[in-house]
């Protein structure tokens, strides 16, 4: 039978993820600190734990992954063109903009797909937290179990 007491430290580890906005990697620190000191008092707690840690380190290297197909496609953009700056002393600067590459859109498009999946995250992080106060174990989407 849970108690309300695990049910908030299970919540709070989901939550303790959101601490990314305030200290670097907070999203890996907060979750760990609260499982590793927690984990014994509960089964419930255990596996919540794990599960937001296996999400964490998942969407990071999905990020890592999206980021290594992504930044390329800009730098070959920003490179192909390099004379696109003419600078004659100080008697003219210009900047002369060419039409936009394929390559430019599909950086553009993956870009785009990175910030959908953060929105996506925040709101899965939300449902596991209530989840959690409500006694369940929530099971994250496209997880890699790194911690069984």
């Amino acid at each position: 039978m849970l108690d309300n007491h695990q049910k908030n430290i299970a919540t709070f580890i989901h939550l303790s993820t959101f601490s990314r906005f305030f200290i670097p990697f907070g999203n890996f620190i907060g979750p760990i600190l609260l499982w590793s000191v927690n984990k014994d008092k509960s089964e419930f707690i255990d596996r919540n734990g794990k599960q937001v840690i296996n999400f964490q380190l998942s969407v990071f290297l999905y990020a890592i992954i999206l980021g290594t197909i992504t930044i390329p496609f800009f730098v070959f953009k920003i490179f192909s063109g390099i004379d696109f700056i003419d600078f004659n002393a100080f008697e003219s600067f210009r900047i002369s903009i060419g039409k936009p590459s394929p390559l430019l859109y599909i950086g553009g498009a993956l870009g785009a797909l990175a910030v959908i999946g953060f929105i996506i995250e925040l709101a899965l992080i939300v449902v596991a937290s209530l989840k959690a106060r409500d006694g369940e174990v929530y099971k994250y989407p496209f997880t890699i179990n790194f911690l069984k």
